[in-house]
């Protein structure tokens, strides 16, 4: 019997994550879904899933959340700033409860990524690497749910905004990156794994709405200082902006694009195709 934990795991990912380890075998009873909030877990434990509390902000509940786990899932945190210290206590945590085997949501390339959100994915990288815990990067990249609120956008304006240009991007679906974490928690073979699905550009993501909706949608290519106004302008934080701005400046790069075919061998089928996720995101 091995056990495995996912942290976050009434989170996106961790809750499709818990799905996909039932649906290739994993016993409910073997799993540990480490929450903030066991409440709101509540629907875990009636399948028959361990349901135990884990705060990455409060290192005292983590020793009793990782007692007895064999393999864990590390989610990474959503409060970009914060998430170096907080995974370091996840992963002093699970180096002193004997854990023998660790995955870590990471980003694509993380070790030489020029993306603002590289440096806290490489710093927990190197904190893994330097506890001698056997261990997995799943260096993930885009969701292509990233750009469900584009597309809800660009029904009613016609247009979708960026600063991607003409540069590639090999995102997949969180459902897909899910099923390759649970093939490797499954495994438990340690490696570097670089993740994504087949490459598109912002304007084939255009077209694909376009074609799916029958309205006319096009993208929208703005300077990077222009793009970060139209997103604070939507209301999020002028810093947040700034990053997802400079981000996507980048893209132009190739710094989201992926030549590897890691995702489509560990799930043992091809990635969700951009016209499925189109679909998903205009059924809302």
């Amino acid at each position: 019997m091995t056990t495995i934990a996912v942290t976050g795991a009434t989170g996106h990912l961790g809750r499709l994550v818990v799905d996909a380890l039932i649906a290739r075998g994993a016993t409910p009873r073997d799993i540990v879904a480490t929450v903030r909030d066991t409440a709101k877990a509540a629907d875990l434990a009636a399948r028959g899933v361990q349901v135990r509390e884990a705060d990455y902000d409060r290192p005292e509940t983590l020793a009793a959340a990782f007692a007895g786990v064999d393999r864990l899932l590390l989610i990474s945190g959503n409060e970009v700033g914060k998430r170096l210290p907080q995974h370091t206590a996840v992963i002093d945590a699970a180096k002193a409860a004997g854990v023998g085997f660790v995955a870590y949501t990471s980003l694509l390339r993380a070790g030489s990524s020029p993306l603002g959100l590289a440096p806290e994915h490489k710093g927990t990288e190197e904190k893994l690497a330097a506890t001698g815990i056997p261990h997995a990067l799943l260096r993930n990249g885009w969701y292509t749910e990233n750009y469900a609120g584009s597309i809800a956008g660009a029904l009613a304006t016609g247009a979708i905004a960026g600063s991607a240009g003409d540069g590639r991007i090999a995102a997949a679906t969180r459902a897909d990156y899910a099923e390759a974490a649970a093939a490797v928690l499954l495994a438990g073979n340690p490696g570097v794994y670089e993740l994504g699905g087949e490459p598109f550009t912002m304007s084939e993501l255009a077209a694909e709405v376009a074609k799916q909706s029958g309205k006319p949608v096009s993208y929208q290519n703005l300077p990077v200082a222009e793009y970060q106004k139209v997103l604070v302008g939507a209301g999020l934080p002028d810093g947040y902006a700034q990053m997802l701005a400079e981000t996507d400046g980048l893209i132009v790069d190739g710094h989201l694009d992926t030549g590897s075919d890691d995702l489509a061998k560990l799930i043992g089928r091809p990635v969700t195709p951009l016209s499925d996720a189109v679909a998903a995101a205009l059924k809302g």
